[in-house]
């Protein structure tokens, strides 16, 4: 018998609604899943991608992990892991470095028997990479085996990721598929194989409301896999419909009804009533005890979807805008690298010209326009997936276009809320 923590998203170091707190949250559902895993005494954690939500993490975060996998090294538990796309880079990942010290391991095409299951890994692979995948992995002699895979799979929500495809080409008959990137947690059997998500960790965004956790999975005769949930910070989530004549005081009545001692109140308003100024409901919040409030104002994001923007939420404004222009992969990625930067603002311009002579010289296809209305699962609040499109390998007039739209798209959420990070950085078009 062979029993793990499937767990993946933790999203270790990102900073939700610019709070501090929240990014600590992160940190913290990290640490909950070690303490379960050796309070259980389980035999391995096995993470399925994005153990940090940014690709250059901060000190603080990585030492947080490094801590956490101390204790779990400690109690003599393995970390099995693969890499996702918020964290993956073309020169090195941080879970090399965690490998390097006897921390964890990096699963491959290769084995990684714990009891007597086998573990391979299949890190996140952009779309217009896998027709050239060839699903070969090396033998086992375990009487199981699971593989271990971050992205956007069928049968699932999202999915463009075909999971019968890499069960029915794989060299290796799989007892399960360990998932990771879509935040919701579910279960289904393809081809007599489990394929299964444990979701986020914490709620990485407002559509994440049912409670977060992982999968206890154990391989005994079946496959046997259970849901765990994580006590994490409260999330409470005010629906209001205001009828003609109806505002601010029926908004700040309805969120007065909830406890919201220490959680993130999440408010969102529709209906004919008047305008509402959303200052007046976070005071409401805030006497409640609410460690933040957010409100959305359906109304307003109807009316300003004429112009494509939202102010409710500047970061995810420019995600769901960015998502919407059909850009290449290589323009979204030049979006997150100039709008997620943590280098200072005269070395931006640097970071940006080395990640386009990267892709010239490593992927020229990225340059190629995506389908548009293409856009990645809203939970994976990053960079969408580079999409397989035929074209030239040169930039085109059309990627220059859509560059151009990212930059409008950055510049209309600096108006919205400037310099929210208060770091500094500016928009694509400051850059470029």
């Amino acid at each position: 018998m062979t029993r793990v923590i499937h767990t993946g998203d933790t999203h270790v170091g990102y900073q939700q609604y610019h709070s501090p707190e929240r990014r600590a949250d992160f940190r913290r559902a990290f640490d909950a899943v070690v303490d379960d895993a050796i309070e259980a005494g389980v035999d391995a954690v096995v993470h399925a991608g994005d153990l940090f939500h940014d690709r250059r993490p901060e000190l603080p975060d990585l030492m947080g992990v490094l801590s956490a996998l101390r204790r779990l090294d400690d109690a003599d538990i393995p970390f099995l892991a693969v890499v996702g796309n918020h964290e993956a880079t073309r020169t090195g990942e941080w879970l090399d470095l965690f490998e390097g010290t006897g921390l964890a391991t990096r699963l491959d095409e290769t084995p990684t028997v714990v009891g007597d299951t086998a573990f391979y890994g299949l890190d996140w692979v952009p779309e217009a990479r896998r027709p050239d995948l060839d699903y070969e992995f090396a033998d086992h002699e375990a009487e199981y085996a699971a593989l271990v895979s971050h992205g956007l799979f069928t049968p699932f929500e999202f999915g463009e990721w075909d999971s019968e495809t890499v069960l029915s080409e794989a060299s290796v008959e799989f007892d399960a598929m360990l998932l990771g990137d879509n935040h919701k947690p579910d279960t289904a059997e393809v081809s007599g194989t489990w394929v299964t998500y444990c979701g986020s960790t914490e709620r990485a965004s407002a559509s994440e409301e049912e409670a977060r956790g992982y999968n206890l999975v154990t391989f005994d005769g079946e496959v046997d896999i259970r849901r765990r949930s994580l006590d994490t910070r409260p999330f409470a989530f005010v629906s209001v419909d205001l009828a003609e004549g109806e505002g601010v005081e029926r908004v700040r009545e309805q969120v007065r009804q909830h406890d919201l001692t220490d959680a993130v109140c999440i408010v969102e308003i529709t209906g004919e009533g008047e305008p509402v100024t959303p200052a007046a409901v976070e005071e409401a919040g805030a006497e409640e005890g609410a460690l933040l409030v957010r409100v959305t104002d359906r109304r307003e994001i109807e009316d300003a979807a004429e112009i494509g923007v939202s102010f409710a939420d500047p970061d995810e404004a420019v995600t769901d805008r960015v998502a919407d222009l059909g850009l290449s992969s290589a323009a979204r990625d030049i979006d997150e690298t100039v709008r997620e930067s943590k280098v200072s603002d005269s070395n931006v311009r640097d970071e940006v010209k080395n990640r386009v002579t990267e892709l010239l010289g490593e992927e020229p296809a990225a340059f190629d326009r995506a389908d548009d209305g293409e856009g990645e699962n809203p939970s994976a609040e990053g960079p969408a997936d580079e999409d397989e499109t035929a074209g030239s390998d040169e930039p085109t007039a059309a990627d220059a276009a859509a560059a151009t739209a990212t930059t409008d798209a950055s510049g209309a959420a600096s108006e919205s809320e400037p310099d929210p990070d208060g770091d500094g950085q500016g928009t694509m078009e400051e850059y470029l």
